[in-house]
């Protein structure tokens, strides 16, 4: 039901879904009538109509409906490198990291991808120069304050996976204050991984079941799951890194462990609602077998 509200919204809205313009799946075309977005699928298979707010009839293919991934986890990597290389400061890159960061929230919200994760900053990432870890939670707190209307107009809620309790005052109120504002938001969830570990994370799970006095021989991953900072959320479906590199870094590592990963060279300030497309569109080709093989899944 979440799928076939997902892409309802998206049908309403106009939106023009990215998949399959070279995947395998099929080929399709786009008919613009009454300022939407229609699709006009050729090749297809089965084919559903779908009834959006206004009463027209759109034709969809049920593929498109099973390729809309549900959770996006990003590392926006490179914002420092991106500086460089057009003679800027750090802090000009940091701060155009954040206008991509909105960015791509929006296309999410708007391409009605129910869950997406940023990972903003890292426990090791206390190692960087005082001055620029500074920044960054200037950036934070200004990025919060600037953002929280829009988040509580488009349903977004905002959740935080990390350790809050030891960031600085002024970052821990904004952080408090948005959770707060946004609690009621449930057409979209955006969660900063701030001050955050994936291996303390799972230390952290493992320490409250021992607190709850459970035996070794009763813990379950359902009981792991709800220790964890993730609980009542889907895995991330698709994993993006920006800027080249080939690793998680201690991102998410228990939920990430069928998570299709997507890396791809340009800097996270460069990384575009298109880029996002783009990566979608190579999500949508993907074979997701979760260890079975590929005549089983066909069989479902």
């Amino acid at each position: 039901m979440q799928k076939e509200g997902q892409l309802e919204g998206l049908v309403t809205a106009g939106v023009r879904l990215p998949f399959f313009e070279s995947a395998a799946v099929c080929r399709y075309g786009w008919i613009f009538a009454a300022g939407l977005a229609i699709p006009r699928i050729r090749d297809s298979g089965r084919i559903r109509a779908w009834r959006c707010g206004h009463g027209r009839e759109m034709f969809l293919m049920e593929q498109i409906v099973k390729e809309l991934p549900q959770h996006i986890a990003i590392i926006m990597d490179g914002n420092g490198r991106w500086a460089q290389q057009r003679g800027l400061t750090r802090g000009d890159g940091h701060r155009a990291g954040v206008r991509a960061a909105r960015q791509i929230v929006m296309a999410c919200r708007e391409r009605h991808i129910p869950y997406l994760t940023l990972y903003a900053f890292s426990k090791e990432n206390w190692g960087r120069p005082r001055a620029e870890v500074s920044l960054l939670f200037s950036l934070l707190t200004r990025f919060l304050g600037d953002e929280v209307e829009s988040m509580v107009a488009n349903g977004i809620r905002l959740q935080v996976f990390g350790e809050v309790d030891t960031l600085p005052g002024p970052v821990r109120t904004a952080l408090e204050s948005a959770l707060r504002r946004t609690a009621a938001g449930t057409a979209m969830t955006v969660n900063l991984a701030m001050n955050y570990s994936g291996r303390e994370e799972i230390l952290r799970a493992v320490r409250r079941i021992v607190a709850l006095g459970v035996s070794p021989e009763s813990v379950t991953e359902d009981m792991f799951r709800a220790q964890l900072y993730s609980a009542g959320q889907p895995d991330p479906d698709l994993v993006v890194r920006t800027s080249g590199e080939r690793r998680l870094s201690n991102y998410l590592p228990f939920q990430t462990a069928y998570s299709e990963l997507y890396f791809c060279d340009m800097h996270w300030p460069d990384f575009t609602p298109d880029e996002l497309d783009r990566a979608l569109e190579w999500y949508a080709g993907r074979e997701r077998r979760f260890g079975l093989t590929s005549d089983q899944l066909s069989e479902k």
